[in-house]
C-alpha cells in the first residue's frame, strides 16, 4: 500500500528524481519536478498541462488508496 509519507518522500529528495504515479484504472501521471503535485493525507493534487514557466492549466486529484505503484522516470534532458 502506497503512502502520503512516500510521495512527499519522493517530492522532497534532493536531488529530485521523476517518477509515474500508476492509478488503479490503469491512468498515470508522470511527476518530473517537485513543485507539481501537493500531498494530502489522502489524496495528491498533481499539476497537468504546464505551461513554460511551469504553471499548471489544471489540476488531477489523485485518491491515495487508489495509487497501486510508482515508478522512476528516466531523466531527460532539454535543451
Amino acid at each position: 500500500m502506497i503512502t502520503a509519507k512516500q510521495i512527499r518522500e519522493l517530492l522532497q529528495a534532493r536531488p529530485f528524481r521523476p517518477f509515474r504515479i500508476c492509478m488503479s484504472d490503469d491512468t498515470h501521471y508522470d511527476i518530473t519536478n517537485h513543485d507539481m503535485a501537493f500531498v494530502g493525507k489522502n489524496t495528491v493534487e498533481i499539476g497537468l498541462n504546464l505551461d513554460p514557466d511551469g504553471f499548471a492549466e489544471y489540476f488531477a486529484r489523485c485518491s491515495i488508496l487508489h495509487i497501486t505503484k510508482l515508478e522512476d522516470l528516466q531523466e531527460t534532458v532539454s535543451h
